[in-house]
């Protein structure tokens, strides 16, 4: 390929390399390629083999060059002092050049070099670089705002994770306030800029540049702030923002660009990208070879993938609503909801009407399960022992965890409605759980769990000890219930009121399972017979155990169902 000209090396490329050497000199023999001159720092931890083969390896190349070595880390001076090195040979050996370009070995071009070089020629006087004050900045991470500017930093948060807390630690006690000299007003943004040679140049020969420094030494994390601050002293004219795209998650780490991202990266319409994973052989192949030239010269528009980036950040922290997995499982009330979709818990329905659970099935067309939660094994609907997403009915399984068995019936029955039934006899640990679930509709009738022991043939001495366990546990479930971070929907009737008039609340629940059907119930489920409960209840009383829950219930009932309707008088004329 024929080299341009040295009258129009416009741009300069500054390369800050540590690893990936091979990577790092084929994009510098592409940016050279097209005539831009390159800079290359190698980071002094790079062994002194290592760093001789690679720059014997392209030292043919009359437009690259290598400054003085620094040790760079993670939230140093050292990425600084490299940048600056790099920049005074930079604008030394090539008085040509207009802009200057801050990028790194990781970074890949995403256009042609020639559309860089023409978009910087129109814009002569322009500098490309992040700059924001501390308060209009939400992107850090890691708890230090303003503070980074006026505490000292003389040791690594990376190397020396205690001393460095401990240190900010004391300041903060002593109340240490750094002096900003000169009245400057720290700036921050983006590492990778392009600046003017002008604007570059006098930052680099500023008279204060020694006090500059000085200061900065001791900032943490200065190579987001020293030249973004410096710049508004000099420049004409800043774009507050990054030629190169480079997106970071939600703990301040910056996300790697593979080969699946080919189409993302060609979305963007940026000229540089960042960080590029060495072993994406597809997009060296695209962005370094022909194919390049085939992408639209238009202004760069990182915004195109924000909002991909951004969702998947929300997909990262929040998850989907009711799904856990290994990769995310939230902390104690950080869930992006409890379940997926809405489902219904029955307590005490089943005790009191016949066949119920067939009846609310063939009603609503939900599915209708037993007791999730019976202490001898997991009634699924229609006596399956297995459910989507492999949910056995095994009560061993489904007790080690209580809750992830239920998210993950919701979750693998969407678009299905699920209903179950529960009582003071299931386990009752889930109970917290899907009381403050907003997807759950709760209906309860107090004290039905009384009816199956009435029924019951056991010694009567045997059913006052079990109905006084059961009503402690139910009193103890209604409490978490009625408690205020409670979310679910929640309806509560004591046994006494609901036989009294039990169609309304029933087409009430009946409503909310399938709001579609919008029509009055013309069946109703058959009532157990309970003649005789209320002397039951009496019985329990006269033993010495008060069974409250069932509210006021009288000692002679007779069936809603058993009622004769009352032959009105009329008369005859």
């Amino acid at each position: 390929m024929t080299r341009r000209d040295d009258s129009f090396m416009s741009v300069g490329i500054i390369m800050l390399v540590h690893t990936a050497l091979d990577r790092a000199e084929q994009v510098a023999r592409h940016w050279t390629a097209a005539g831009c001159p390159v800079v290359i720092h190698v980071d002094r931890k790079v062994p002194r083999k290592v760093f001789a083969e690679f720059r014997e390896a392209i030292s043919d190349d009359p437009l690259i060059h290598f400054c003085r070595r620094h040790g760079c880390e993670w939230g140093t001076w050292g990425i600084v002092a490299a940048t600056q090195s790099a920049a005074e040979l930079m604008l030394a050996r090539f008085p040509e050049v207009r802009h200057v370009y801050l990028a790194s070995g990781s970074c890949l071009p995403l256009r042609p070099v020639q559309e860089l070089i023409d978009y910087l020629a129109a814009r002569p006087r322009t500098d490309f670089i992040e700059s924001a004050t501390t308060a209009d900045v939400p992107w850090t991470v890691g708890g230090l705002d303003e503070e980074r500017f006026t505490l000292r930093f003389p040791f690594s948060w990376k190397k020396h994770r205690y001393l460095f807390d401990r240190y900010v630690e004391l300041q903060r006690r002593l109340r240490v306030r750094r002096r900003i000299p000169n009245g400057i007003v720290p700036h921050m943004g983006s590492q990778w800029w392009c600046l003017t040679r002008r604007t570059l140049s006098a930052i680099l020969t500023d008279p204060d540049r020694p006090l500059y420094d000085r200061y900065f030494r001791r900032v943490w994390i200065p190579d987001e702030s020293y030249f973004q601050t410096l710049a508004r002293l000099y420049s004409e004219k800043i774009e507050s923002r990054s030629l190169t795209l480079s997106k970071f998650d939600f703990q301040g780490k910056p996300h790697i660009f593979y080969d699946d991202h080919l189409q993302l990266l060609r979305r963007s319409d940026c000229f540089v990208a960042r960080k590029i994973w060495p072993r994406a052989e597809r997009l060296y192949q695209a962005f370094l070879g022909d194919g390049a030239a085939d992408m639209k010269r238009t202004e760069p528009n990182p915004g195109k993938v924000d909002r991909i980036f951004a969702k998947a950040v929300e997909r990262r922290t929040r998850g989907r609503p009711g799904l856990y997995m290994q990769s995310r499982f939230p902390n104690f009330g950080w869930e992006n909801g409890l379940t997926s979709s809405p489902y219904s818990v029955f307590e005490g329905f089943a005790e009191l009407f016949e066949d119920f659970e067939t009846w609310l099935a063939r009603t609503t067309g939900a599915r209708v399960h037993g007791h999730l939660y019976a202490p001898e094994r997991v009634e699924f609907a229609g006596g399956e022992t297995m459910m989507n997403g492999a949910l056995c009915d095994s009560a061993k399984t489904r007790d080690y965890n209580p809750q992830a068995f239920l998210t993950s019936l919701i979750w693998n029955t969407r678009g299905e409605r699920q209903c179950f039934q529960f009582g003071p006899r299931d386990n009752q640990k889930i109970g917290p759980f899907f009381a403050r679930d907003p997807n759950a509709q709760i209906s309860v009738i107090t004290g039905a769990w009384a009816v199956p022991l009435f029924k019951s043939n056991r010694n009567f001495a045997d059913l006052r000890k079990l109905a006084a366990k059961l009503q402690k546990i139910e009193a103890d479930h209604l409490d978490v219930l009625r408690n205020q971070w409670s979310k679910a929907r929640i309806r509560i009737w004591t046994m006494a009121e609901f036989v009294e008039a039990p169609m309304e609340p029933i087409q009430t629940i009946i409503d909310e399972i399938a709001p579609a059907s919008q029509r009055r119930l013309t069946e109703a489920p058959k009532m157990v017979n309970l003649s005789g409960f209320g002397q039951f209840l009496q019985n329990l009383k006269n033993q010495g155990m008060h069974p409250y829950l069932m509210g006021d219930f009288p000692i002679t009932h007779d069936n809603p169902s058993d009622r004769r309707p009352v032959r009105r008088p009329y008369l005859v004329r």
